[in-house]
C-alpha cells in the first residue's frame, strides 16, 4: 500500500474562465479576533480596542480592523477550495474599505475572475480577481481586485 499524498483542490491557471464567480461561506467577526490582530500587528488604535473611546467616536462602539477584514476574506477564499494549493504567490491587491465591520457582523467575500495572463516562466500565471467583501444585511464592506499566480497544470 502507498504512502496517501497530498492533492491540491484549487484549479489551475488553465480551469479558471474569465467572468466565473465564487461566494464564500460566511465568517463573524468576534472580539477575539480583534484583540488578537491588534496583537499581531501592533495596531492598538482606540476605535479597535478601547470600547469607552470607540462609543464616543463617529461609529458608537469598536470597529474591526480593515486589515483585519481583508485578511480573514483571503482566509474564506482559500477555504472554497478554488485557490486552495495552486496559489503560487499572492502578487497583488487593491482596496477600498466602504463601511465599518463591527464585532457580531458576519462576512463573506464575492469573488470574480475578471482576466487572465498566462506567465509560463513562472509556472503558470495570473488571475485577476474582482473581490467584494459583503456583511450579513449584503451591503459591500469592501471591495478591490486581488492578483494571484496560480499554477499550471503542466
Amino acid at each position: 500500500m502507498s504512502e496517501p499524498t497530498y492533492q491540491p483542490r484549487g484549479l489551475t491557471f488553465e480551469q479558471f474562465e474569465v467572468g466565473a464567480e465564487v461566494l464564500t461561506a460566511g465568517r463573524t467577526i468576534t472580539e477575539a479576533d480583534i484583540v488578537n490582530f491588534a496583537g499581531l500587528s501592533g495596531d492598538f488604535n482606540a476605535i479597535h480596542t478601547n470600547a469607552v473611546h470607540a462609543a464616543q467616536d463617529t461609529f458608537g462602539r469598536r470597529v474591526a480592523h480593515g486589515m483585519l477584514v481583508h485578511s480573514i476574506a483571503t482566509g474564506l477564499a482559500v477555504q472554497t477550495g478554488v485557490i486552495e494549493g495552486t496559489v503560487l504567490a499572492f502578487r497583488e491587491l487593491s482596496a477600498k474599505f466602504s463601511l465599518p465591520v463591527f464585532i457580531g457582523d458576519t462576512i463573506h467575500v464575492r469573488l470574480e475572475v475578471t482576466e487572465k495572463k498566462a506567465l509560463p516562466r513562472l509556472g503558470g500565471g495570473n488571475i485577476h480577481l474582482k473581490v467584494n467583501v459583503l456583511n450579513q444585511d449584503g451591503k459591500v464592506v469592501q471591495r478591490g481586485e486581488w492578483v494571484m499566480l496560480v499554477k499550471s497544470a503542466a
